[in-house]
């Protein structure tokens, strides 16, 4: 016998989507900055400044202007960047591909924006700029639906973290301690039904 699965959880609408990735990446301990695309760069500089970044990886593809504001060092995506070069950068700052609403979990694809993995997960800071109602789907298969299988993935569900034995949590061991997620309202609509 055939099971059958939801693929959507409820009807959304693309705010109600977004609100709920919100609470979602929040309930992982991420920190959700909302803004507009003149903010953008403004925002990105106030959250490197916060954490006192000298220096910020770039992935290929990164938007110029989404770092226009900052005078942090930038620090190219090369093929010889090492994992000990990107231990020294203080920050990254990626797009993503896609962000799943009901699991508020960011899929970078190594496409120009989110770039490689190895990005990602040495810096201990990642701020990552979500462009919303677009790249915002409800549900994992509608995510399925839409990723290419020929691209590493990376799933992003809060900042890296480990529990032992007796639950004590650790965060930033398999990747950032912090994540700074941004919704970048563009105003287009995205509907995946």
């Amino acid at each position: 016998m055939a099971r059958t699965y939801l693929r959507v959880h409820g009807q959304r609408t693309a705010a109600e989507r977004v609100a709920l990735l919100a609470e979602h990446l929040a309930d992982y301990r991420a920190r959700v900055h909302h803004t507009d695309g003149a903010g953008l760069p403004a925002v990105i500089a106030g959250l490197l400044a916060g954490r006192g970044a000298r220096s910020v990886a770039v992935p290929d593809g990164l938007p110029a202007d989404w770092l226009s504001a900052t005078d942090a060092r930038r620090v190219p995506d090369a093929p010889d960047l090492s994992a000990g070069a990107l231990d020294s950068v203080d920050s990254v700052v990626t797009g993503c591909a896609l962000a799943i609403a009901e699991t508020g979990t960011l899929v970078l694809d190594t496409g120009p924006g989110p770039g490689r993995r190895r990005l990602t997960l040495v810096p201990d800071h990642h701020v990552c700029v979500v462009r919303v109602p677009e790249q915002v789907v409800d549900s994992l298969p509608q995510a399925m639906e839409l990723l290419s299988p020929l691209r590493p993935l990376t799933w992003i569900s809060g900042p890296s973290a480990t529990s032992d034995i007796e639950l004590s949590r650790v965060e930033g061991v398999h990747g950032p301690r912090t994540l700074d997620v941004v919704l970048l309202a563009t105003g287009a609509t995205h509907d995946t039904d």
